[in-house]
């Protein structure tokens, strides 16, 4: 089964949160895209636990908690003023370059750091 690869309008570092789902209302720093499965990763969220058995890196075995990847679609970015998630549009400049822009507002996103 194909499955239909989108464009994703988000980049590493944008702070996103849940939309739905059991995880509805995280939010966290996009750590990495997939585009090929329409996913991505976000920092400390989808945590999930996975057991090892006995072997050369673990001779007890071993329990550790590792980042799944989650829909595209179950996340959104959040805009820095209101704390509410929105969605990307692009607006093509005079010049002929784009910028990212969230639709709720028509402004710029710029990717701020330190924040989570």
């Amino acid at each position: 089964m194909q499955v239909k690869v989108f464009k994703i309008k988000l980049k590493k570092g944008d702070l996103v949160q849940v939309i739905r789902g059991k995880l509805k209302g995280q939010t966290g720093r996009v750590l990495s895209l997939h585009p090929k499965t329409n996913q991505v990763t976000v920092d400390g969220v989808n945590l999930v636990t996975k057991h090892f058995k006995p072997n050369k890196q673990y001779p007890q075995g071993a329990i550790d908690t590792i980042l799944k990847p989650l829909n595209i679609s179950q996340v959104a970015i959040v805009e820095p003023q209101s704390q509410k998630p929105s969605r990307i549009g692009w607006q093509i400049k005079t010049d002929g370059s784009k910028e990212r822009i969230y639709q709720k507002t028509k402004k710029k996103v710029v990717i701020q750091q330190g924040k989570k």
